[in-house]
């Protein structure tokens, strides 16, 4: 505009491209005559005055307003947006932990620059308590946060409320570089183990005895049982109890360990409703198996020849 209005090398309007770069007294949010603010206090831009927006709008600045904070006794970086103009004269307001990223007390002066910066592609971040691992989705709890923010700047840490709780995430790293603008991008979000999170400690599982002796799962024996009756005395008489009449533990079937089909196709389920016969070990031959009533008779009676 200004080689349109040059005579003779007089330029008759000052050039308009300069920079925004002022000076301004630094407080806390809940520093703001009002309402309390929890809005910009849970986000990631600051109140400016009015005659700041006077001077942007004479400027060519680039939309959206991202501004870099500096902290110039301690070179202290960080980036934030613009949430509304309306501060007193002289002073900002931002959220307390961008002022303890600053390392900022209550009126220390910041230099704040208006600039520009690449849209971010990804970024990674360290929660710094393990409580953060109770969020059921934390990568939507994130996403959902930084939408009042505008900036993310590598190194500073960030903090964000869910469930009246306050979580405080470091930003490890971002992409393209060391500082991001996040409004209207597609970005990646990693998360790293949180501060003070020690991996679990993989026991192996000792092999413990069974409580229970597996032939006592098995059937009892149907049918015939030898000598399963009790006595009776000719005379009517009592037995006399001299220990001779325990109980005989009733022999079950032998207990046989099944062997799994290491062949069975994935996915599919079998219901087997067929009854298979045990087949036992050692199969007695057919002359050494009991047989009731077999023996042979004996008279008590002598026979007289």
């Amino acid at each position: 505009m200004g080689s349109l209005f040059q005579f003779n090398g007089f330029n008759m309007f000052p050039d308009l491209s300069r920079p925004f770069n002022t000076t301004y007294k630094c407080y806390s949010v809940s520093m703001l005559p009002g309402n309390e603010r929890q809005d910009v206090e849970n986000g990631g831009k600051i109140i400016m005055p009015p005659s700041a927006l006077d001077q942007l709008t004479r400027l060519n600045v680039v939309y959206p307003m991202l501004f870099k904070l500096t902290n110039s006794k301690i070179n202290r970086v960080t980036h934030a947006g613009v949430l509304e103009f309306v501060a007193d004269e002289g002073k900002i307001y931002i959220p307390y932990w961008m002022m303890r990223n600053l390392l900022l007390e209550e009126g220390d002066f910041v230099e704040i620059e208006c600039v520009s910066i690449p849209v971010a592609t990804y970024s990674k971040f360290e929660p710094q308590s393990v409580e953060f691992l109770d969020i059921t989705n934390p990568k939507a709890v994130l996403e959902n946060c930084l939408r009042n923010f505008a900036c993310l700047t590598t190194g500073d840490l960030i903090a964000i409320k869910y469930n009246n709780t306050t979580y405080e995430l470091s930003v490890l790293e971002t992409k393209p570089g060391p500082a991001v603008t996040i409004i209207e991008c597609d970005m990646n979000v990693e998360f790293a183990a949180p501060v003070g999170y020690k991996e679990p400690e993989r026991k192996e599982k000792e092999e413990e005895p069974m409580t229970i002796d597996p032939t006592e799962l098995m059937p009892e024996p149907t049918g015939f049982v030898a000598f399963k009756g009790e006595g009776t005395r000719l005379d009517g008489k009592k037995k006399k109890d001299n220990g001779a009449n325990d109980v005989v533990p009733v022999q079950r079937q032998a207990y046989v360990r099944g062997i799994p089909d290491y062949d069975h196709p994935f996915g599919l389920l079998r219901f087997d409703r067929s009854v298979r016969k045990v087949e036992l070990a050692e199969a007695k031959p057919e002359e050494d198996q009991f047989r009731e009533f077999q023996g042979e008779g004996f008279s008590l009676k002598k026979s007289r020849k």
